[in-house]
């Protein structure tokens, strides 16, 4: 099978932003532009990916890190004809040449296999539009063969009228490719090189000029300015509300959820207003979500309900669950089924067995918890000694009193209760009261303080 490889344009400025990082590093959905085209890019599997950055400097490369891309660098930057050539002596002369862009980040998969179906032809990816302000037009003859792209600077009054734009991508043979590249000329309004311009090229030597257009509009939209972001963004929440609709979640207001990432919904999901959901989330069979509720990489089993205000941070929680409302969840959270955490709860790289509960007030860091396990209002685990972190271990059945300090490392046994007030140092033995307080006492004659006038 001959060789394909992809080229994502990422070297803009971006001067429209007014901001100084790089354009393909704003985020859309929670992630950064250029991500989600190296994500599509990844999908269909092609030889290498070559990214060809410049303004933000090693930022780009540098975030992009975890993806198998090369970067090559365009300075200056003369348009996007010269970009390209940055990646000519890396091809060969064999195969494709998939060409994307950076800022044109909602491209889809599919889209993009439609180009591939055609071989030994240059194929361009064109879409028509109510208002083609901005984009070069194409051109076509009396029978409708396509003839060039007028980048719209450079167009006639006529030219303008043309609605069907140019979005860029496009796919080519590499071998023509390279020599409609070696050809480019600068004269033009911009004095850049033109990757449009290697269509004349084609049609001249008479290679075949296809097109195809995008199943959304959306796919093809660029991003120049934080206005055109937030209209994308609102654009991609609408495309993922109405696909979890579709899916049978229950949304009570689809115009106000947040997917910065990707969710998974098992059936009877029910998803209340403001709600956001980043990184990798699923949720199980009947999970209710309640208002303005965020969740960000994890995973909620069946039938537990969430309610308002609650963050989920890279933690599993069980079946039956009840957490919330401004309940908390950092990373490293394990809670098993029947769990229940309340509000003002917060829990952190802790395991907590089935049917225990912290419905008010509490901390719980470090811990391991058991089975049928109360913890009162008020008690936190003294997790950390300025220095290192040490773990309170809670064993099966323990009632542990309000407004107690649990001082790790610890270990409280099964069956153990502690009484309300206490600060534990030491182990508590299993099945027996511990109490630690101070005797308490009455001081007469003394005085409350009044205020100063």
């Amino acid at each position: 099978m001959s060789p394909f490889n992809i080229v994502i344009l990422a070297a803009g400025k971006g001067t429209r932003m007014h901001s100084e990082q790089a354009k393909v590093l704003h985020n859309l959905a929670g992630r950064p532009l250029l991500q989600h085209v190296l994500e599509c890019a990844t999908a269909l599997k092609p030889e290498q990916i070559y990214v060809v950055y410049g303004h933000g400097g090693e930022a780009v490369p540098e975030a992009m890190r975890h993806f198998a891309a090369q970067f090559v660098k365009q300075e200056p930057q003369f348009g996007t004809g010269h970009a390209v050539q940055q990646v000519m002596p890396q091809l060969s002369d064999d195969g494709t040449t998939l060409v994307l862009y950076g800022d044109v980040p909602l491209i889809q998969q599919a889209t993009l296999q439609n180009m591939r179906q055609t071989n030994d032809a240059l194929v361009l990816l064109t879409v028509s539009l109510e208002n083609p302000a901005g984009y070069g037009r194409i051109v076509r003859n009396s029978k409708g063969e396509v003839l060039r792209i007028i980048e719209e600077k450079d167009a006639t009054p006529q030219q303008l009228e043309i609605r069907e734009v140019n979005t860029g991508i496009l796919l080519a043979p590499t071998k023509l490719l390279r020599g409609w590249l070696a050809k480019l000329r600068n004269n033009n309004a911009q004095a850049e090189y033109y990757l449009t311009d290697i269509v004349g090229m084609a049609v001249q030597q008479g290679v075949a000029v296809h097109t195809v257009q995008p199943g959304h509009v959306w796919e093809v939209q660029g991003i120049n300015s934080k206005l055109q972001l937030a209209v994308l963004e609102r654009t991609w929440q609408q495309v993922e509300a109405a696909s979890l609709l579709e899916q049978g979640v229950t949304l009570i207001d689809a115009t106000r959820i947040d997917v910065r990432g990707k969710l998974v919904c098992g059936s009877d999901v029910e998803i209340d207003v403001g709600c956001i959901f980043s990184g990798d989330v699923s949720l199980g069979d009947g999970v209710h979500v309640g208002a303005y509720s965020m969740i960000k990489n994890s995973s909620i089993a069946s039938g537990t309900q969430i309610a308002p205000y609650s963050h989920i941070d890279g933690s599993e929680v069980g079946a039956d669950c009840q957490i919330g409302p401004y309940a908390r969840l950092r990373p490293g959270s394990e809670l098993h089924d029947h769990v229940h955490i309340g509000n003002f709860v917060e829990i952190k790289n802790s395991d907590i067995a089935a049917h225990s509960k912290a419905n008010h007030l509490s901390y719980i860091g470090d811990s391991t918890v058991g089975s049928r396990v109360n913890i009162g209002a008020g008690t936190i685990t003294c997790n950390y000694d300025g220095a290192n972190k040490h773990r309170t271990v809670i064993k099966d059945d323990v009632f542990v009193g309000s407004a107690t300090q649990l001082v790790a490392p610890v270990t409280l046994g099964a069956g153990a209760t502690i009484g309300a007030g206490s600060t534990i140092t030491r182990d508590a033995p299993a099945d027996q009261l511990t109490v630690s307080r101070g005797k308490q006492i009455t001081i007469s004659g003394w005085k409350r303080p009044i205020k100063k006038k």
